[in-house]
Formats: C-alpha cells, sequence, structure tokens
C-alpha cells in the first residue's frame, strides 16, 4: 500500500437536494415505524423547485391506518427544520405529491417469518463496513472532518436566523499522507448558499474560522489552496438550482471513497432492507475489530439473497495490519452475531423510530444516541470484550 499520498472526501449538507431528499425519506420511515415497529418502508423522494414528490410503497397491519395528510405534514416539517422558506423552495408553499401504496406481496412472501423458514433479507446485494484509526471515531480523516466542517457551518445557520449562510453547501478536503498517517490539509473547498449581495470575503472569513475549530492544530491548508465559493456567487441553491433524488449520496454517508461500496443506498429503507441493516453491521464489526486492537484498519464484507435468512459470505481484510489472521476474525465473529436480518435487527435495536438523524453528516463516525435515543447503535464498540474473550 502506498505510504505518502493525498487522498481526498468531500461532503454535503443537510439542504443539499439529494439530502433534502434523505431526510423526507428517512421521516417516513421514522413515521412509519412510530405506527408499527415492524412496518415495511420503501420510500423514494424527488425535489426541484418548489415540488416534492414521494413514491414507493409500505405496509402496516390490518387496522393501524396513515393517512397522506399526515405524512404531507411532517414532510413539510422537515423541510421547515432544514430551513427552507425561499423563494423557489418554501416548506409551505411548495407542491407536494404523495404516491406511496402497499407492498408487493411477492417480496413480502419472501421476507416474512413463518413456519419453520426465518425472516428473510428483504432483497440480494453486498454490504461494505470499514473501521481505521485515522480519528477518534475510528473514521477515515478525509470524510470525518469534510462532515465536521458542514455540521458546525450548519450550527451557524440554525442559531443565527439572520446568518448570511443559507441551507444548500457542500465541503471538500485533500489530506496528505506520510507514512500512511494523515498530517495536514493541502487544499479546501467549501461552497455555500449565501443571501443576496453579501461580501464573499464575509463568507471566507466564517468558514475560516470554523476551520480552525474543527481540524486538528497545524492541519489548515495554505492559503492559495483555501477555496470558498470558487464560481464566486452561489445564490440560487437548493432544489431551486438543482433537482434532487433520494440515495445518490452513497459515498458521503459512508466512508468518503477510502472503503468499497456495495452499492445500495440506505435511506428511505426500514431495516428489514439488508442495504441499510447490514451496512451497519458491517461497519458495528469492523469498528469493533480496530477497537479491540486486532488491525489498525479493517474491512468486511456480507452478502445476502432475498426471501434467506442467513449471509451467503462473510469476508474480512485487515490490509496487512491485522495482529491475528483475517480467517481467524471471520470465525471469531460468526460466533458472536447472529447475522440474519432478524439478528441484526435485534442485536443492534434497529425497529425504532431513529433514522432521521441518519440522513445528513454521514451514518458512521457519529456518537451513540447523537440525535434522538437509540440511534447510531452500529456505532457502539460493546462488542470488544466478547472478541477478547474469544481469542482467550
Amino acid at each position: 500500500m502506498k505510504k505518502n499520498f493525498l487522498f481526498t472526501s468531500e461532503s454535503v449538507s443537510e439542504g443539499h437536494p439529494d439530502k433534502i431528499c434523505d431526510r423526507i425519506s428517512d421521516t417516513v420511515v421514522d413515521l412509519m415505524l412510530k405506527k408499527y415497529p415492524e412496518a415495511r418502508v420503501a420510500c423514494e423522494t424527488m425535489v426541484s423547485t418548489n415540488r416534492t414528490i414521494i413514491a414507493g410503497e409500505y405496509r402496516l397491519p390490518e387496522g393501524i391506518l396513515i393517512e397522506k395528510e399526515e405524512i404531507e405534514e411532517q414532510v413539510r416539517k422537515a423541510v421547515k427544520d432544514i430551513g427552507y422558506e425561499q423563494e423557489g423552495y418554501h416548506w409551505k408553499k411548495m407542491h407536494f405529491e404523495c404516491h406511496l401504496h402497499a407492498q408487493s406481496s411477492d417480496i413480502a412472501i419472501g421476507v416474512d417469518q413463518s413456519g419453520n423458514k426465518d425472516e428473510g433479507a428483504g432483497d440480494q446485494g453486498l454490504m461494505f463496513g470499514y473501521a481505521c484509526k485515522e480519528t477518534k471515531a475510528l473514521m477515515p480523516a478525509p470524510i470525518y472532518y469534510s462532515h465536521k466542517i458542514l455540521k458546525e457551518m450548519s450550527v451557524i445557520r440554525h442559531n443565527n436566523r439572520n446568518s448570511i449562510l443559507l441551507p444548500d453547501s457542500k465541503s471538500q478536503i485533500t489530506l496528505e499522507y506520510k507514512n500512511g498517517i494523515p498530517i495536514k490539509a493541502s487544499s479546501i473547498v467549501v461552497s455555500t448558499q449565501h443571501v443576496k449581495n453579501c461580501s464573499q470575503e464575509d463568507i471566507k472569513d466564517i468558514v475560516r474560522d470554523v476551520l480552525k475549530r474543527v481540524l486538528p492544530d497545524g492541519w489548515m491548508c495554505p492559503e492559495e489552496e483555501f477555496y470558498v465559493n470558487p464560481t464566486g456567487i452561489f445564490e440560487i441553491g437548493g432544489p431551486d438550482g438543482d433537482a434532487g433524488l433520494t440515495g445518490r449520496k452513497i459515498i458521503v454517508d459512508t466512508y468518503g471513497g477510502a472503503s468499497p461500496h456495495g452499492g445500495g443506498a440506505f435511506s428511505g429503507k426500514d431495516p428489514t432492507k439488508v442495504d441499510r441493516s447490514a451496512a451497519y453491521l458491517t461497519r458495528y464489526l469492523a469498528k469493533n475489530v480496530v477497537a479491540a486492537e486486532l488491525a489498525s484498519r479493517c474491512t468486511i464484507q456480507i452478502a445476502y439473497a432475498i426471501g434467506v435468512s442467513k449471509p451467503l459470505s462473510l469476508y474480512v481484510n485487515t490490509d496487512g495490519t491485522g495482529n491475528i489472521d483475517d480467517n481467524e476474525i471471520e470465525k471469531i465473529l460468526k460466533n458472536l452475531i447472529d447475522m440474519s436480518p432478524r439478528g441484526v435487527r435485534e442485536h443492534l435495536k434497529l425497529n425504532k423510530p431513529i433514522y432521521v438523524p441518519t440522513s445528513a453528516y454521514g451514518h458512521f463516525g457519529r456518537d451513540p444516541n447523537e440525535g434522538v435515543e437509540g440511534s447510531f447503535t452500529w456505532e457502539k464498540t460493546d462488542l470488544v470484550d466478547s472478541i477478547l474473550n474469544e481469542l482467550g
């Protein structure tokens, strides 16, 4: 593996058009799970100029009803909470359409537990999890700091309604690595929507102050490699500037390109969908492997078939950093965790309305219980003792 290199990751804010869609889709998921913890949901969202459309499928038991008016109310609250009260996209004035329908009975048969058949996976697919020692959160440093920049800017905007910052923003950070360890930023790019007729230098000063608070000492890039709104103006943003769709920021959601990705998005899906739950599982396992000092870097892959409860494969790769053989780590993890879809949901307590906080600033590298109680259970390192006991 290369020891000296540059690596770049990006993040987008909660007000980015695609992230608005992720937020709305997860709002629908949480609404359904509040009604019934075993609800099935697959919700997609599209936004454009003063228009929001949701579509997909769901299933609730007979007698538990949900009205489209209730869904619309929650969607508008979500958009308002993000901060959209603009001429081109406004929580109150936007046109809203709901095209949710009943879940396919063919899918339900494959997934449902019945007789001697355990609950099957909601779809085929492969998922990856990753952890490394680059940050305290055991996340790759470029994506970790890209998220932190935008989260801090969001705090400024939410705490001051007169801020010149508006909801839509992006960050990108390139870090220099020496001997495989990140040592400083070589360039930083931040683009943020702003109010009309404000000074770009004022925006740059705000961002510079954010970077001083967020980055480790000595990590700031040279001034000539510090880019804020490189086009010179960013007044038209959000869905008025670009359409958005659920699930288009899967690298932002995970590891910033530092790890492979199975291709499946998370937001809008209930936890029987292994795209979501198994990605959380693999992160949980990889993080606990690294936290247990078995390796300084760990990638885990798992695969499923629709309607089948047992995983088809489990793969562990510590990239030469492991203190024991990777195959031995695989055996330990298989002994510790029931990796069926039902087992994953129960172990990580995923049948709760915990998903809105995941819809922006990454699904990984977050504090357990951040946002709402029970969120980010997959970020816990409560498996470390069990791993060490398996090793004797």
